[in-house]
């Protein structure tokens, strides 16, 4: 198990906070052996939440050219027919997944190739799980070219406790399956639209592993 890269400033406020609590209790509170556990206690609280949320599992990922793998950890919450608006314009398939603040928050890319696409939305925070957070929530876009021709497009959505998108793909360069290409700080949802004729392999309410769940195969591009 890793401690993520993105976790080490709100480990270092989560430090500070302990210390306070702890600075507090002696000076405040010298002769209160119930100060001085009150402390610990909500110390370790934190630091343990911080830990846990900011944990980047090793894990053996699962590269499969043919399919598209899950880009994060949590429970598929959408699959549907839909129009997609911001760069296709045409229908695709919408498979979304909900990270829940206990989930790792680590993204991942579902499919290699070419970044063709990338955008940041600012919007507004309503709960991952409304329908409009797709479209009026802060978001980002990417979408990646198969080398086959087909296109995968993926959004990082922030929810009502995620304030911070954090994404790395750069228009262009070269995306490999399951590396990183972003993280979402608390709990969250990743949409991904895939090209009509995809054959889902996960089902509504399952819950999925990024970079192993296989999410679907491409038998027509």
């Amino acid at each position: 198990m890793e401690f993520h890269k993105e976790g080490y400033p709100t480990l270092f406020v989560a430090i500070l906070f302990a210390a306070a609590l702890h600075c507090i209790a002696y000076f405040v509170f010298p002769d209160s052996d119930l100060a001085f556990y009150f402390a610990l206690i909500l110390s370790l609280f934190f630091l343990v939440i911080v830990l846990q949320f900011f944990r980047s599992p090793v894990r053996k990922w699962n590269i499969k050219p043919g399919q598209i793998i899950a880009p994060a950890d949590g429970k598929v919450v959408v699959i549907e027919e839909t129009t997609e608006i911001e760069y296709f314009n045409d229908k695709r398939i919408q498979l979304s997944i909900f990270m829940s603040p206990l989930n790792v928050h680590v993204n991942r890319y579902p499919v290699s190739g070419t970044v063709n696409y990338v955008k940041y939305h600012p919007g507004k925070f309503l709960v991952a799980w409304d329908p409009k957070s797709s479209t009026d929530n802060e978001r980002t876009t990417v979408v990646v070219e198969h080398e086959q021709g087909y296109q995968v497009l993926f959004r990082q959505i922030a929810g009502a406790l995620a304030r911070r998108i954090v994404l790395y793909s750069k228009q262009g360069e070269q995306a490999n399956q399951t590396e990183e290409f972003g993280f979402i700080k608390f709990g969250s949802r990743v949409d991904v639209f895939l090209p009509l004729g995809t054959k889902i392999l996960v089902k509504s309410n399952e819950l999925v592993k990024g970079g192993i769940t296989p999410l679907a195969e491409v038998t027509t591009i």
